[in-house]
């Protein structure tokens, strides 16, 4: 499978390159948020190369929710299932834990059903910012910190009819922000589509931190800033 180069695995064990990461974050998610460029100092894995290798190594569950309760580096070595079920974590041999995985319903190993889920939710996923997200926080009028953005990415689930399909695409049915404070809390809703058909729905989910007033220019700025690194690789 295509996700196959973007980790490396070794007697059941998963490690993630800085290149490994940070390629997935730009060639795969077109996500070029700066923690996973190769030179970060808080360089950080992609939580939707954890969600990709879990599926490829794991298979497809009808009823799957992704739980990222830290980050990992490339200096992680992680345990990955080869199975699925109900709260299984994802940890080193610390016993510290990484991600939560609950599965249920059918499952299948089709490939590239797989592979197709990948690419739809992961080419979605990776365009929260700045195309979703500085909308939301308009609406709200709230954004991040511009001095140390923080968006962090909690949880994702999807619910799928069924799994005897050949491909999946996605769109966007509805997002929303809940402000508390100086946090907040987003959803991003989507709707999951075989053929014009749809099969399923799912959520992603992202926490703000040290939100405050809106302010336009400051917003354009962080995202020209964004766009700009965007550009630079493509012409790299």
């Amino acid at each position: 499978m295509f996700i196959d180069k973007f980790y490396s695995s070794s007697n059941d064990k998963v490690r993630f390159s800085r290149q490994q990461a940070s390629d997935f974050a730009k060639q795969v998610a077109d996500d070029f948020n700066p923690l996973h460029n190769i030179e970060a100092k808080r360089f950080c894995v992609p939580g939707d190369l954890l969600f990709a290798v879990t599926l490829a190594r794991a298979g497809l569950h009808q009823q799957m929710r992704f739980k990222f309760s830290g980050m990992v580096t490339d200096e992680n070595e992680l345990n990955f299932p080869q199975s699925l079920g109900q709260d299984v974590k994802v940890t080193d041999d610390n016993g510290k834990e990484y991600l939560e995985i609950s599965a249920s319903g059918d499952k299948t190993d089709n490939q590239a059903l797989i592979e197709s889920l990948i690419k739809a939710y992961v080419g979605f996923s990776g365009h929260t910012f700045p195309h979703l997200l500085v909308a939301l926080m308009a609406k709200e009028n709230v954004m991040i910190n511009p001095a140390r953005p923080m968006i962090m990415y909690e949880s994702m689930a999807i619910d799928l009819q069924r799994v005897d399909i050949k491909e999946i695409s996605l769109v966007l049915a509805k997002t929303e922000l809940n402000i508390d404070g100086k946090r907040g809390n987003a959803c991003l809703a989507f709707d999951l589509l075989s053929e014009g058909e749809v099969v399923g729905h799912g959520e992603k989910h992202m926490i703000l931190s040290g939100l405050r007033a809106f302010d336009q220019a400051t917003m354009d700025n962080i995202a020209n800033d964004y766009n700009a690194m965007k550009a630079a690789y493509q012409v790299a």
